[in-house]
């Protein structure tokens, strides 16, 4: 059998590393596929806590599947084909693995798809390894773990499923680690922020939709002092018109987030700012305004947008 790739999204975070490195391992044990888990970018501040703390060493990047030969692949934490590798319209998609939306994506053949609302992929793959049998690791639930708290903001945000909580207790468990002060620690390592440049803060995690023909990029920065981001507007600014140009996006979202307070302010520019003003019904001043209570992207803030834009 060849090699299978398997890999999160873009701009990978703790979830598309984690996930993919647990499901590569359980994919081996399991089903007996040849797999290797991939990045296709490289591992965040918060992501590289989590694989120095357990021990794990990052996957390798690649960016097309089959300059190497490789002609199938398994998707963990997205679907949508602009998140993904590069070539992955000439690819087979073996399987899918995610908690996400579904758009954009069709298939030729038919595969494993695993899709629920929870908190994480993290959360999916656990889940795999029981209903298979399969013992986890130490270092493996550590990951896994590391992923729901990230996704979660330690089981916080919005996006937490009823069943999270306990399989973040046996997570923690399992890893040896303490939930609350393993997942506080994890979450402040991916608030320093000042040692980014402007352009590498736009894309620490960072998505494209495509909403009813406009190519929106989406990002989120989480921070313990939205303030202390916003001295930098002017050079953020300047950074993201320039990957609005070089990419193509019609509009861009920056997301940043208190993850102490559990609210945001929204940067948005771009040719659509009356729909982002709209999505949210707040009015933005200077390029920017205040949404209380929001943490999360995915349930806060892109049906939001995608509802707008479709209006």
């Amino acid at each position: 059998m060849s090699k299978i790739f398997v890999f999160g999204h873009q701009n990978p975070d703790t979830d598309a590393i984690a996930s993919s490195y647990a499901y590569a391992y359980l994919a081996k044990k399991a089903y007996g596929l040849d797999t290797e888990t991939v990045a296709l970018g490289t591992p965040n501040e918060e992501t590289a806590f989590a694989l120095d703390y357990f021990g794990v060493t990052a996957p390798r990047i690649v960016e097309s599947a089959t300059a190497e030969g490789v002609t199938q692949v398994i998707m963990t934490d997205h679907n949508e084909f602009q998140q993904s590798i590069s070539d992955i319209r000439d690819v087979e998609i073996y399987g899918v693995v995610d908690h996400h939306r579904v758009a954009n994506f069709e298939t030729a053949n038919p595969l494993f798809m695993r899709l629920e609302p929870v908190g994480s992929a993290s959360s999916i793959v656990y889940r795999s390894f029981k209903e298979n049998g399969l013992e986890v690791p130490k270092d493996i639930a550590g990951l896994l773990l590391s992923g729901l708290i990230s996704d979660t903001l330690l089981l916080k945000s919005p996006t937490t499923h009823m069943t999270d909580p306990k399989v973040a207790e046996e997570l923690a468990a399992i890893a040896g680690v303490n939930l609350e002060e393993y997942g506080l620690s994890l979450l402040k390592a991916g608030t320093n922020l000042a040692s980014k440049s402007a352009d590498e803060l736009i894309d620490i995690d960072a998505k494209t939709f495509e909403l009813n023909g406009s190519k929106v990029r989406v990002a989120q920065v989480n921070t313990v002092d939205i303030a202390e981001v916003l001295e930098r507007q002017s050079e953020i600014e300047v950074a993201i018109e320039n990957a609005m140009e070089t990419e193509g996006y019609s509009d861009f979202v920056l997301m940043i987030t208190d993850i102490v307070n559990s609210n945001s302010e929204i940067l948005a520019l771009g040719t659509n700012t009356a729909k982002v003003e709209a999505a949210f019904d707040f009015v933005l001043d200077n390029n920017h305004a205040f949404l209380p209570g929001a943490v999360s992207r995915k349930k806060q803030v892109v049906p939001q947008l995608t509802e707008s834009f479709g209006a």
